[in-house]
């Protein structure tokens, strides 16, 4: 069985547009501008009463974590794969989101 490997340029890729949606945003295209719009579209899904806002908030830990507070290649890869893992619900909670604001 092979494993991808999770990389910071992947979850961008792979979740910016909808965070962005959501935070009324450019996608982002990098790591830490990425960090930034996950917290406004945190904020957002909570007022909006979509469940599944508070595992955003330890994606952004993770996230963080990742980018700033580690130089071990293993421990940003745990990061980063637990990180993906908890955002996987996003693209439900922006259609639902969609649905809520008449997208």
């Amino acid at each position: 069985m092979t494993v991808t490997a999770i990389t910071a340029t992947n979850i961008v890729k792979r979740y910016a547009a909808n965070i962005a949606y959501v935070a009324e945003a450019k996608p982002a295209t990098d790591l830490d501008s990425f960090i930034d719009q996950l917290e406004t579209a945190t904020i957002r899904f909570d007022r909006a009463g979509i469940n599944g806002h508070e595992e955003l908030e330890t994606v952004r830990i993770f996230l963080a974590e990742a980018l700033y507070n580690t130089d071990d290649d293993t421990e940003r890869a745990v990061l980063l794969r637990k990180a993906d893992k908890l955002l996987k619900p996003v693209w439900d909670m922006t259609d639902e989101y969609r649905g809520m604001v008449g997208d």
